[in-house]
């Protein structure tokens, strides 16, 4: 009988990169035409936009830097996909390319590519393209019928709590970016990266949970806060990104926290009305921190006391 002889893990699962991102994708479908039915079908022109960019994008950076293709593993479609989700219906073409340039060669290749990112591409491309194009980004609009589109405020920049239904905010007839509207989209979604176990729901409950307890802290309507903005989005889609979010239980629970506090800060006391993408991109910058500090220590460990002279 022949042994053979590898380094660890030996053990391995049956999901591949390619597997997990094409689980993101379908879970991204109910919001895709949730945004069609909301914002017109310039909504899904857009998402075709961006996820052929971020896909032409890593293919020629690839192919001229003369490393292997890997647009095969579906990453850079999901990346194209949630950035279209943090723009408005009306963001014009040629910008949402300059973002989908950013989000791929900027934020992911030029660090080494999937899995060496060490923020969210979609995340720190839209926080580009909102200092770049501010108005461009703000101009939301949502079409009171499939041929009259009025402008239109989202909840949480009209500051109107209580003045939208909480139907109309659950079932997405509000303004705002082409993938946060809708809250039950994001949940079908949710609902099906927990089933196939894509994800831990540990960062989306704590992230949002912290969010409502400080909502009611701070004298504010918690469902409101959950409803009225990309909280869902940032919490489901973006949070939870591997690359750059916790690996232990303890530093999920963590992250999820200062998410939420991050978030509520920014909206209470900023001058911003959203603050998710900013919450995720400084904690993605202190994971590698969390990690450490919540890293489960071998069994039988014994810390090793240095003496007088700095020697063991």
């Amino acid at each position: 009988m022949k042994l053979t002889v590898s380094s660890a893990p030996h053990i391995t699962g049956k999901d591949s990169s390619r597997s997990i991102m094409l689980d993101v994708i379908i879970a991204m479908i109910p919001a895709i035409i949730a945004s069609g039915l909301i914002f017109g079908p310039r909504a899904i022109m857009l998402i075709a936009v961006t996820a052929a960019a971020c896909v032409g994008f890593e293919f020629l950076y690839q192919k001229l830097m003369k490393l292997p293709c890997t647009v095969g593993d579906l990453s850079a479609v999901v990346t194209g996909i949630l950035l279209a989700f943090n723009m408005p219906s009306t963001m014009p073409f040629w910008m949402a390319i300059i973002g989908s340039f950013f989000a791929i060669v900027v934020a992911k290749q030029l660090f080494g590519g999937i899995g060496f990112n060490f923020v969210n591409p979609a995340i720190a491309a839209r926080i580009i393209l909102a200092t770049s194009f501010a108005s461009q980004m703000t101009n939301f609009v949502f079409p009171k019928s499939s041929s009259d589109a009025i402008a239109s405020a989202t909840p949480l920049s009209a500051g109107l709590t209580g003045s939208y239904p909480y139907m109309d905010m659950f079932l997405g007839t509000t303004g705002g970016v082409l993938g946060e509207t809708s809250a039950v989209a994001l949940l079908i979604g949710f609902a099906y990266l927990l089933i196939k176990k894509v994800i831990s729901p540990a960062i989306p409950l704590t992230y949002i949970g912290t969010v409502a307890v400080f909502a009611l802290i701070f004298g504010q309507d918690p469902l409101f806060h959950v409803l009225g903005g990309g909280l869902l989005l940032g919490a489901i889609f973006m949070a939870t990104d591997y690359v750059t979010s916790p690996y232990t239980l303890k530093g999920k629970i963590v992250f999820g926290f200062f998410l939420g506090l991050i978030t509520m800060a920014i909206r209470v006391f900023g001058s911003m009305t959203e603050g998710v993408s900013y919450a995720i991109l400084i904690m993605n910058l202190l994971v590698p921190y969390i990690n450490k500090l919540t890293r489960q220590r071998p069994l039988g460990y014994i810390k090793t006391k240095k003496n007088a002279g700095g020697k063991n």
